[in-house]
């Protein structure tokens, strides 16, 4: 049932991402950095927490996810090292899924040789 629930939660983001790109004028890029800030901004309200441990990989996944994962290392941080975790804390957080994008996604670019088309 949790594959179910995460695939339908993951889905149901996706369709409203999709209808707000479809039925507004925002660039994929803005509606990219509202759904980080939306994230984190559910993150500081202790909302985005309990929805994400109901809905599993269907909430931490998407970019959502991401804005509530920087959130935490940056309420981490701050705890640990006061103002300077505001700095340093969202970098701690994320590192790992950073690195792995920028690694795999060279690969990619590697094997498939992507250009520009004339």
């Amino acid at each position: 049932m949790e594959y179910i629930r995460a695939f339908l939660v993951g889905g149901l983001i996706c369709m409203l991402v999709q209808i707000l790109m479809d039925k507004t004028k925002m660039m994929p890029g803005r509606i990219m950095v509202l759904l980080v800030v939306s994230g984190s901004v559910l993150g500081f309200l202790g909302v985005y927490e309990p929805f994400a441990e109901w809905a599993g990989a269907g909430a931490t996944v998407p970019l959502l996810g991401f804005g509530n994962t920087l959130w935490k290392g940056v309420a981490k941080a701050m705890a640990e090292d006061g103002v300077l975790g505001i700095f340093k804390g969202g970098f701690t957080a994320s590192a790992v899924g950073i690195s792995g994008a920028l690694v795999f996604g060279y690969l990619g670019a590697i094997i498939f040789r992507p250009g520009m088309k004339e």
